[in-house]
């Protein structure tokens, strides 16, 4: 492993996310790189990470023969830019998580895990749910990724209020706030070798 941790992130939208990550890289504030983005499909994101300067490479899941060949290709750019970690940054596409990167793939969700969670709980869909459950509190979760929507071990929570006027709309801008600090701290705690996996359970030490 180099001096900085090589991030590998997948994408399938806007690449908010890793631009923020890449920024805070290039600042001096995560000791990392982003190594290389990989996009299931065109995005906004792609030409974002290019002129950002990242190695970007499109792998369309509709594209590929199976989900094994797909899963396999991208373990196959991931290993050709010496990653580290991996992280999910909006992916829509089933990745089936090789031996190798157990424990080195981590994801962002836009709610307090293990609710609303699951397939198809993505986006606005998760917001939406939540203000129509009545939710006083909502937030995002970073977790590492296991071959189960959602169920892999959180790493970090981060909450905000659920207002009475809230929409999907306001209630994603406020949780994105909280998913900018909550993605980088997480992956700080990683590259300083603090997390531990017991179980279902993240332990950080010091």
């Amino acid at each position: 492993m180099s001096d900085k941790l090589r991030l590998g992130a997948l994408i399938s939208g806007g690449g908010r996310t890793v631009l923020n990550i890449h920024d805070l890289c290039r600042a001096g504030e995560l000791p990392c790189e982003v190594a290389v983005v990989i996009a299931s499909r065109d995005c906004a994101g792609v030409e974002r990470a290019r002129a950002a300067g990242i190695p970007v490479h499109t792998v369309r899941y509709k594209e590929t023969p199976d989900p094994r060949a797909y899963s396999d290709r991208l373990a196959e750019l991931l290993d050709g830019a010496r990653t580290d970690l991996v992280l999910l940054a909006g992916f829509l596409s089933m990745w089936n998580i090789p031996p190798l990167y157990e424990g080195r793939v981590m994801n962002i969700h836009p709610a307090l895990l293990p609710s609303f969670g699951g397939k198809g709980m993505y986006g606005h869909y998760v917001h939406e749910a939540v203000l129509a459950a009545g939710c006083k509190v909502s937030g995002c979760t970073v977790h590492f990724v296991t071959n189960e929507y959602d169920k892999g071990p959180i790493i970090v929570q981060r909450t905000v209020p659920v207002l009475n006027d809230d929409t999907p709309d306001t209630l994603a801008d406020r949780v994105f706030e909280q998913e900018c600090l909550a993605y980088p701290e997480a992956v700080r705690l990683f590259a300083q070798g603090r997390l531990t996996i017991d179980g279902n359970v993240v332990r950080i030490s010091g």
